[in-house]
């Protein structure tokens, strides 16, 4: 096994190649208005920036930040910054002594310990289950 990566997440290397087919996917579609790879936070992962024009005014930003490791564990964050607050929550598959490996941090907050979880096998579906779960949230911000 590969030495632990030291972000907390997995004891894998970042899969580099998902995260640029997850970046080309993104940045195909309307909701996406950027999607880069990064390491500025220390870590290899994919940081994706919604479209403003996807959600209503009161939305600063909204953003999915995505690591995915060569063993199929990954982090998924998504974040809304709103004017006094924001709203976040997380699709995790890592070892931790908090959780079984599959497991949810639940909005508002996206507090540890988070829920125990079954995700999807291939990085695709779970990219699908995540982007379903955002296009139910961006319903709730427009009918509020």
């Amino acid at each position: 096994m590969a030495p632990p990566t030291g972000d907390g997440g997995s004891p894998a290397p970042i899969d580099r190649p998902i995260l640029e087919f997850l970046q080309t996917r993104l940045q195909a579609t309307r909701q996406v208005s950027q999607a880069a790879i990064t390491d500025a936070s220390g870590h290899l992962e994919l940081q994706v920036v919604f479209a403003s024009s996807y959600y209503p005014a009161s939305i600063d930003e909204a953003t999915l930040t995505v690591r995915w490791y060569t063993n199929d564990d990954f982090k998924i964050h998504y974040r809304e910054v709103h004017s006094e607050h924001t709203w976040e929550c997380r699709w995790d598959r890592h070892p931790n002594p908090h959780n079984t490996r599959d497991h949810f941090h639940p909005p508002p907050t996206a507090p540890t310990p988070g829920d125990d979880d079954s995700w999807p096998t291939d990085h695709r579906d779970v990219l699908q289950l995540v982007l379903d779960e955002v296009e139910d949230r961006i319903a709730v911000l427009w009918n509020e």
